[in-house]
């Protein structure tokens, strides 16, 4: 509840909204089963949201759990837990928090998960060794608040994809100070970014995260791209079709350019083949997509 601090010309002043918490608690479990280990890499955010008026307005500290505190949650929530998907751990620590901190409304746990694979060797997945090949993220958000409300997001981050076929960028407005050439026949490559919202909090985390990720790649690869805007929404359109579990998804997709090098002046052709990439400046291209009632 807001309460007023001061007064004048312009009005009161209160405090609005308002979080607190720790951020980038970098946390690897390593799951020993006999003589094969399982292996992960999270950094979790926490946020609290709650009666802290009397701190950010008086310099009372009685509601404040220290953040310390809550980075050592992490760690002896993880020790204890037999969770292996971030979206259940997420909900089991929020859950922990808001039991035992009644100051709280609400508080919002995301993790980040980097992608550990086993190396193979001799064919084989080996037992207790891994290797990191990609910087792709896989990401969750829970949020759950004391009256019961809760949502969970999952998502991946910098997913780097490319098309060298299929992709085409003509008929758009040009005005005096446009330069772009229009192509029919175009490299289109961006790093991913992608959430969603799931419709309950007992689903299938791990298998639907799977499926998503082949849609969106999928669509991505097969579908005659008339710009990036096109192919985003066929990408989320697609998810939403094929996974009734997802209420809604945000897309986004930076579109890192492959310009064409012109080899006339050596005195050589270039049919497509040798570009220069150019990450900066980017075009930059969201959307969100949803279910209408």
């Amino acid at each position: 509840m807001d309460t007023a601090r001061t007064g004048g010309a312009d009005g009161v002043i209160a405090l609005a909204e308002n979080k607190y918490g720790k951020s980038r608690v970098r946390l690897v479990q390593v799951k020993r089963r006999g003589d094969r280990h399982d292996f992960r890499e999270w950094t979790v955010e926490v946020l609290f949201t709650g009666d802290f008026e009397s701190c950010f307005v008086g310099g009372d500290n009685r509601n404040i759990l220290p953040t310390d505190t809550m980075k050592n949650t992490v760690y002896s929530l993880a020790r204890e837990s037999s969770q292996t998907c971030m979206e259940e751990f997420g909900q089991e620590l929020a859950e922990f928090f808001l039991d035992h901190n009644p100051q709280l409304s609400a508080t919002q746990v995301s993790i980040s998960e980097k992608i550990w694979e086993r190396v193979l060797v001799e064919g084989k997945p080996h037992p207790t060794t891994f290797v990191q090949s990609s910087g792709e993220l896989q990401t969750s958000e829970i949020s759950r608040a004391r009256d019961g409300a809760s949502a969970v997001w999952s998502g991946l981050d910098n997913l780097v994809i490319m098309k060298t076929a299929g992709s085409e960028f003509a008929g758009f407005l040009k005005d005096s100070l446009t330069t772009l050439p229009e192509s029919t026949d175009r490299l289109l490559g961006t790093a991913l970014r992608a959430r969603w919202k799931y419709s309950a909090a007992d689903v299938s985390f791990r298998t639907l995260r799977k499926s998503i990720r082949q849609i969106l790649l999928g669509v991505f690869a097969e579908h005659a791209s008339k710009s990036v805007q096109h192919t985003l929404y066929a990408m989320g359109e697609a998810v939403l079709q094929q996974i009734p579990e997802v209420d809604e998804i945000e897309l986004n997709m930076p579109n890192r350019h492959c310009l064409l090098v012109d080899l006339a002046r050596f005195g050589q052709d270039n049919p497509n083949e040798i570009f220069v990439p150019v990450d900066e400046p980017h075009g930059y291209i969201e959307a969100r997509i949803r279910r209408q009632d």
